[in-house]
């Protein structure tokens, strides 16, 4: 079984697939609204803004969510 990888595209949309070698083959979906809601609700069950670090441990980005 191929494992599937999430990437971000250029124009912004989150795909899903298989890519094939550097490129993206026919076989993608795209989960831009799936994936953000997703996150939104990871955020809010684990009740505090959640830090992406880089591999050395920088932090680089801070997600919040405010449910309305």
């Amino acid at each position: 079984m191929k494992k599937l990888q999430i990437a971000t595209s250029p124009l912004g949309e989150i795909f899903v697939g298989v890519p094939k070698g550097d490129m993206w083959g026919k076989v993608r979906q795209d989960m831009t609204i799936e994936a953000l809601v997703s996150v939104a609700e990871h955020v809010l069950i684990v009740g505090e803004p959640v830090v992406i670090s880089t591999v050395d441990g920088v932090p680089e980005y801070r997600i919040s969510v405010e449910k309305l």
